[in-house]
């Protein structure tokens, strides 16, 4: 096969239909938009337009705010943590860091850093060098003989 006898597959290609181009086409004269109107005429979109009336998106009341600097963590839970320890995909002895928890597959990506929550049962001591943890996380790791450093989130990025 040499490039100029590439061609698409039989059907895979259509052709744009051509609007506006005499009575025989099917689409001649106004072109499938009708008479008159502002849809008719070219440069037109309403898209939220109601007619005139108030549109939905305005009538509805607005609150809250979205902080544009928020920062987004990733969360790892204790009894997620004891499973893999429990497969032999965390090494309980080493110190548990964040890259470690991104190599063993539990965390995918570090993004601000990350936080452990105190969902489900720890039973082996780790040591969890991390950027944060809650306050129910940090006594249940303590409770089984670990300990855990939380550095500040900005040495995370």
């Amino acid at each position: 096969m040499k490039l100029n006898e590439l061609r698409d597959a039989p059907g895979a290609t259509k052709k744009a239909k051509r609007v506006g181009r005499g009575p025989g086409s099917g689409k001649g004269k106004t072109a499938g938009r009708g008479i008159k109107g502002q849809k008719s005429r070219s440069g037109v979109a309403i898209k939220g337009f109601e007619g005139g009336q108030m549109p939905l998106y305005q009538r509805l009341p607005k609150r809250g705010f979205s902080k544009p600097n928020r920062k987004s963590y990733a969360v790892v839970n204790l009894g997620m943590l004891q499973k893999f320890v429990e497969a032999g995909k965390l090494d309980a002895g080493q110190p548990v860091t964040e890259e470690a928890l991104v190599a063993s597959g539990l965390v995918r990506r570090r993004l601000d850093g990350v936080r452990v929550l105190a969902k489900g049962e720890l039973t082996s001591k780790l040591d969890l060098h991390v950027t944060g943890a809650s306050k129910s996380a940090v006594s249940a790791v303590e409770a089984a003989g670990g300990s855990i450093t939380l550095s500040a989130p900005s040495a995370a990025e």
